[in-house]
């Protein structure tokens, strides 16, 4: 059928735009994902829905089509946290692969996935490959206290392709709020979403309460999943729809700042090692927000007991 229809609803421009239903959004990303629409049709979706901004409703569809596609990573009956890492590094170091790390060393099983989405800055393949942690070539099961980096052309290659519009118009898309909000494990997980700006705080939470999804939700370094380093950031749960603040955000001047690595991948993976090796402390923050995920990892046990 093609998607022009629904284009035709969304595109009306800011105040004349038409939401669509769940089950809309969930046919017209299906379409997307499966490579069913020309290029010109996924830019005018692209461009549409950046004018428009998604509503929840259509969020849950676009995750519905996404998850009924998804090669997922077998569950193992705990949950696996899950960072999804797009933002990459800017102005400061990309901490994604510490905390990742961190928690494996912890016991947990842990899925970073992830692509670039911008040329100029450091994406954590990057930083995983300077670890000697190479990428996985397929889905496979993940133990209690291991990481696995899966690139996103891994899990569904037309995701892939949805985000590298941004390459050509400049513009994020939906597609860059769903990779923060899915979940790519086939059992139980715990999806640690991340945002900038305040508008996408109020949408991603949305998302996860109507979705009914077990996540964490905070504003990450630089729009990763991660803790800034210098400063606690609020951090807030979601249980079956409920949300729970569980992390007051750090209010005041800073005391001191922690020193910090340059941002090149090198750079970055020394200083990771040092942390891991004990070295020097892991910040404070982070550690504050490891603590946090491995307290919901073990509540979810603790429920399904």
């Amino acid at each position: 059928m093609g998607i022009s229809h629904y284009i035709k609803e969304i595109g009306r421009g800011k105040d004349g735009a038409r939401a669509l239903t769940r089950e809309q959004a969930a046919d017209l990303m299906g379409q997307v994902l499966d490579g069913a629409v020309s290029d010109l049709e996924l830019g005018g979706f692209c461009l549409a829905m950046r004018i428009k901004g998604e509503t929840p409703e259509e969020m849950a569809g676009f995750l519905d089509a996404t998850h009924a596609r998804l090669k997922r990573v077998p569950g193992n009956g705990k949950p696996i946290v899950v960072l999804p890492s797009y933002n990459g590094a800017r102005k400061l170091p990309l901490l994604t692969p510490l905390l990742a790390l961190h928690l494996a060393r912890r016991g947990a099983a842990v899925l970073v996935h992830g692509t670039a989405t911008e040329d100029k800055r450091v994406a954590a393949e990057a930083v995983f490959d300077a670890l000697g942690v190479a990428p996985a070539a397929h889905v496979a099961a993940i133990a209690p206290g291991a990481c696995a980096f899966v690139p996103t052309p891994v899990l569904l290659p037309g995701l892939k392709r949805l985000l590298d519009v941004r390459r050509a118009v400049g513009l994020r898309n939906p597609g860059h709020s769903l990779v923060k909000l899915m979940n790519p494990v086939d059992g139980p997980a715990l999806i640690v979403g991340s945002y900038t700006h305040p508008e996408y705080a109020l949408s991603m939470a949305a998302t996860f309460a109507l979705t009914g999804a077990h996540a964490l939700l905070l504003r990450g370094t630089e729009g990763e999943p991660v803790a800034d380093a210098r400063r606690q950031p609020r951090i807030e749960a979601f249980r079956d729809g409920q949300r729970i603040e569980r992390i007051a955000a750090q209010d005041g001047p800073l005391a001191r700042l922690p020193e910090l690595p340059a941002i090149d991948a090198v750079s970055t993976a020394a200083y990771i090692r040092a942390v891991l090796d004990g070295h020097i402390p892991l910040p404070a923050p982070i550690a504050r927000q490891a603590d946090c995920i491995l307290a919901e990892v073990n509540a979810h046990e603790t429920v399904n007991a």
